[in-house]
């Protein structure tokens, strides 16, 4: 009985095992044949994209739109395009671009099975990494569909299978070459080397060939010193490792080569001064909210809604023209309005067109007109606008001598701060910083302000190798270095009671299918709890600012102004500067020069804050106001407002 009982019990192992044997070789045959199926079925139906076929796609027209929903330009399709055959790219190119993309693309079978485990295992760490070779980045780009699913990825490695096998690797590269986006509006890598470098493909050494290939990963970043710089290296280094350059020439390129200028390298469609900000939207597009690349724009169609206000930049070029009229010709100027309550530009003046640089992007020394973030540190520490400090002149500060531009003020021997900044006291300022604030403080609560830590791999308001400011950053002289473009939105977070929004040119984008993709309100408090009170402290240092310089608007509106001046020699200036708003606009203004040098007006007449820059300032104030009947808004008056009553007579430098 018990031998019985004991075979029954093998007998059951032995049919327990045959099924779970049984159910294993049927999830083994699964796993093998539903992808092998799901593989033969894909191929039967997906298309070999054809290369025309994608030049077409990628050619609909990109709408900009003026913040009051009216048309300001359709970019013309297209972008700039140039066709070569396989034999025209010369060896240097094809393995440059290999290096950057896909160096195993002349033997793999469309794709390379390390690249996509590698990217996978990134991905699953928490990375971002592609793993698309060549011909798969083809047929993403011909079907228009780079969503991030595992369905469009099988599908874009079996359409790569089935092209690879259909067509040759010459006809493959070549497609790819002809269409690729590589940024600069140039689709193809030949229209790529006349938009980076200006030349023939036959023309490039190894050093641009690799800065060419290297920037197919993020063609809206060519602007990026920084990024190319990167690529470059990267795309080099793996040159040498596959054999295609040597090390000893390798060794004769020592950083990333020169571009040539932008405006001789994208098409534009506006013309003038409006070509800086259609060059302001579309770099702008890449960057969040949006995340959209030139070439995917074009390829959807979209349109975009700016923030810049016809009437304003009607009002910022007639300002310009009108008070530049008859200036010397090296003098340079900037105009940059900005909307307190969005964070918008509404007006953006750079240039006077093609082949001269963009001033409202270039660093600049802001001098005296840095000076109420002094005031700022000071009053995040419980020093008020009525404290008084030393303000003889000249004064020494760590060997560094600073001055006042003149030797008397009404409110001596005894200033309050809000006087020293009505005034431009330097010496004033400068006991602040050094005596009590610090020089991080200051630039602290610049930064919170609105200007950036960084503007294209420069680090703003630092001093020797990335340490505290030196004492020259309290009269905004010395390393300290700001844009146009900044100033405007560090004076809008003040305009707002201390709501900080970043500056931007596009509102919004809709796509040809109806979805759209708005920018957020992004209002943050500037300078923590007391940001209102902060903000409103300072901004009533400088309503007087406007009629003290003789720049007092032709209308009811309240304002704050504050003028400044970067000293040169005497009573001659390198850079001047006014910076002022009102409720519903903060406008900085900036005159100066392509080198350091004193500036002078057409009578010869050194250039000061309440000048050219305060004369435009002005101009543009009032005819913008004007023509959209801006309602009069008053400042908040802020706690203790009484201590900040002033003297009025006598202008800043």
């Amino acid at each position: 009985m018990a031998e019985e009982q004991l075979e029954d019990k093998r007998d059951n192992r032995k049919r327990v095992w045959r099924r779970v044997r049984r159910t294993c070789y049927v999830l083994v045959s699964a796993a093998f044949l539903v992808p092998v199926i799901g593989f033969v079925i894909t191929y039967l139906t997906v298309d070999v994209p054809d290369p025309d076929t994608l030049a077409a796609r990628e050619t609909q027209t990109v709408s900009l739109y003026y913040s009051d929903g009216s048309k300001m330009v359709d970019i013309a399709p297209g972008g700039t395009r140039s066709k070569v055959t396989y034999a025209q790219i010369p060896d240097l190119v094809k393995h440059a671009v290999f290096a950057a993309e896909d160096a195993t693309f002349e033997e793999n079978a469309g794709f390379d099975v390390k690249s996509i485990v590698r990217a996978l295992w990134i991905q699953l760490s928490g990375g971002h990494s592609g793993g698309s070779g060549i011909t798969q980045q083809y047929v993403k780009a011909a079907t228009g569909d780079d969503a991030p699913t595992l369905g469009r990825k099988w599908e874009e490695l079996v359409t790569a299978f089935k092209m690879n096998n259909e067509k040759s690797k010459e006809d493959i590269f070549t497609a790819y070459a002809n269409t690729v986006y590589i940024g600069r509006g140039a689709y193809g890598i030949a229209a790529g080397a006349q938009a980076y470098f200006g030349k023939n493909l036959n023309q490039l050494n190894a050093s641009e060939a690799a800065q060419l290939a290297g920037m197919i990963q993020g063609p809206s970043k060519s602007e990026d010193g920084a990024y190319r710089s990167r690529r470059w290296t990267n795309v080099m280094t793996q040159m040498v490792d596959k054999g295609w350059l040597s090390a000893g020439d390798r060794a004769r390129f020592t950083a990333p080569p020169g571009l040539i200028a932008l405006d001789k390298a994208r098409p534009t469609t506006l013309t003038g001064t409006r070509e800086a900000i259609e060059d302001q939207v579309l770099d702008e597009l890449s960057q969040q909210p949006f995340g959209i690349s030139e070439d995917q724009a074009e390829r959807q169609g979209v349109k975009i809604y700016t923030t810049i206000d016809p009437k304003a930049q009607d009002a910022a070029e007639q300002a310009v023209a009108g008070v530049m009229n008859g200036q010397p010709r090296a003098l340079q100027q900037a105009l940059v309005a900005v909307n307190p309550k969005t964070g918008g530009v509404t007006a953006y003046w750079g240039n006077a067109g093609p082949g001269t640089t963009d001033n409202a992007q270039t660093l600049q020394q802001p001098g005296t007109a840095f000076e109420p973030f002094d005031l700022v540190a000071a009053l995040q520490q419980g020093i008020g606008p009525s404290s008084v400090f030393p303000s003889t002149s000249p004064q020494t500060f760590d060997n560094r001598q600073i001055a006042n531009a003149t030797d008397h003020y009404p409110c001596q021997p005894k200033c309050t701060l809000a006087q020293a900044l009505q005034y431009s006291i330097s010496t004033e300022f400068a006991n602040l910083v050094y005596n009590r604030v610090s020089t991080r403080s200051v630039a602290d609560a610049a930064h919170q302000a609105g200007i950036p830590g960084e503007v294209d791999g420069t680090k703003l308001l630092v001093g020797e190798n990335g340490g505290n400011p030196d004492i020259n950053i309290a009269t905004g002289g010395g390393s300290t270095q700001v844009r146009p473009l900044d100033m405007a939105a560090a004076y809008a977070t003040l305009a707002a009671d201390g709501q900080r929004r970043a500056p931007h040119f596009i509102s919004k984008i809709t796509f040809s299918g109806g979805a759209a993709i708005s920018r957020p309100d992004d209002a943050a408090a500037a300078f923590g709890s007391t940001s209102q009170q902060i903000a409103d402290q300072v901004t009533a240092t400088m309503t007087d600012g406007a009629q003290q310089n003789g720049l007092g608007l032709a209308g009811p509106w309240p304002t704050a102004v504050k003028t400044g001046a970067m000293p040169f020699a005497g009573a001659d200036n390198a850079k001047a500067w006014t910076v002022g708003y009102t409720r519903s606009v903060a406008a900085a203004v900036w005159v100066g020069s392509d080198r350091y040098d004193a500036i002078h007006d057409k009578d010869g007449n050194p250039v000061a804050g309440n000048g050219l820059p305060g004369k435009i300032w002005q101009a543009f104030m009032n005819g913008y106001l004007k023509a959209v009947n801006a309602p009069v808004e008053q400042f908040p008056a802020p706690p203790g407002s009484a201590v900040l009553t002033t003297p009025t007579s006598g202008p800043t430098r």
